[in-house]
């Protein structure tokens, strides 16, 4: 027999079994849904690109000349879309198409990640002289800036070095990758529906289409991530942001896993405005979340069924793994860059102004000098 304290103790747990599914429940219900949305817009956007390809190419051809109009056009394109994963997407799309080279979808792609670190510094510009009275400059854009410095020494240097490996060692990169049997062709279910979509709308809107159900699965999987409950990362986070190699691996995985730089970084905005963990303590997780934001990119790929976006996408994240690890090794000297870097941009009004001018003139001269 069963006695009251055991069927009491089976009615707590069956109580407490009841409310994690009707909290977690829509949670887990939003995040398929996004999912699911996120797969059927890659793949209209691969059809509808072929489709367009025509048209696609004559425009683009009128823009991008070179490399570096192609590095110019996706660092812009960025700020215009907010989102440097919806670009590099749509990169994917066209190198699939044939519409543009490997060396420009690389560049292409690099130019995604810098704008999207770019972003946080205009925006932060932008807020600070609006509501200059309420707010300091370093209130508004301390967590943002930092980013955006170890975002841009991480990759300038890859984009260099990367156009180079690649524009010399072409062939045996794509030889490496050529083998793969990419396991997606289950998600072709989807290829009746994008066609239908492309016929009866036209490549053109379709194109549109795609990138707005694109840009609207991660805008749902980001609404579904702000309402984690998240305090038990941070203080799980905060248990280990002392050892830098572990507090790298962490900003890798939670960015990686969930596709979002900007779930993992608000995860610590809170430690890192009431000064819980310090500035050189924080940069090995916004390293890790640096390269582990590159995965949703990695996926479309795999999902497209192009072996050479893969290629690109894997070389990209192997020469930021390897600088990463780089600057771990020697890490102090590195802080000492980043921490005079950031300071100068907060202290001084000016000289964070003509940054950021800077920062709109590089990517509009890289598109424009070369039609001149």
């Amino acid at each position: 027999m069963t006695g009251p304290d055991e069927t009491s103790e089976a009615a707590t747990r069956a109580t407490r079994l009841l409310e994690f599914v009707s909290e977690s429940g829509p949670l887990w219900a939003g995040g398929l849904t996004a999912l699911l949305l996120f797969l059927f817009a890659v793949q209209l956007l691969g059809t509808a690109t072929e489709a367009a390809e025509p048209l696609i190419e004559r425009l683009l051809r009128t823009v991008v000349v070179d490399n570096g109009s192609a590095l110019g056009l996706s660092w812009l394109a960025t700020y215009g879309v907010t989102n440097g994963s919806v670009v590099a997407a749509l990169t994917l799309s066209l190198l699939r198409s044939g519409i543009i080279s490997a060396s420009e979808a690389f560049l292409m792609i690099a130019g995604s990640r810098l704008g999207a670190g770019a972003i946080v510094v205009l925006v932060g510009t932008l807020d600070y002289f609006q509501k200059r009275r309420t707010r300091t400059l370093r209130e508004r854009t301390s967590l943002g800036l930092l980013t955006f410095v170890v975002t841009f020494t991480v990759y300038l240097p890859v984009t260099a070095l990367g156009i180079v490996v690649l524009t010399t060692f072409q062939s045996e990169l794509f030889a490496a990758t050529g083998g793969l049997s990419l396991p997606v062709r289950s998600l072709r279910f989807f290829e009746p529906i994008t066609e239908t979509v492309t016929r009866s709308s036209g490549p053109e809107i379709a194109l549109v289409i795609a990138i707005a159900l694109l840009l609207g699965s991660l805008w749902l999987f980001d609404e579904v991530l702000e309402r984690v409950e998240t305090e038990s990362v941070r203080t799980y986070l905060f248990r280990h942001f002392e050892g830098q190699w572990t507090a790298f691996g962490i900003g890798f995985l939670i960015t990686g896993v969930t596709t979002s730089i900007a779930f993992s970084l608000g995860v610590v905005v809170p430690l890192y405005n009431r000064q819980f963990v310090r500035r050189d303590e924080i940069v090995p997780y916004i390293l890790g979340a640096n390269i582990g934001t590159l995965f949703d990119t990695l996926v479309v790929a795999f999902v497209l069924e192009t072996t050479v976006g893969v290629a690109i996408v894997l070389l990209l994240m192997t020469l930021g793994t390897l600088l990463t690890l780089t600057v771990l090794v020697g890490y102090e000297p590195y802080t000492q860059i980043v921490d005079v870097t950031q300071d100068r941009l907060l202290t001084d009004r000016r000289f964070f102004v003509g940054f950021a001018i800077l920062l709109v003139a590089v990517p509009l001269a890289l598109l424009l000098v070369p039609h001149l």
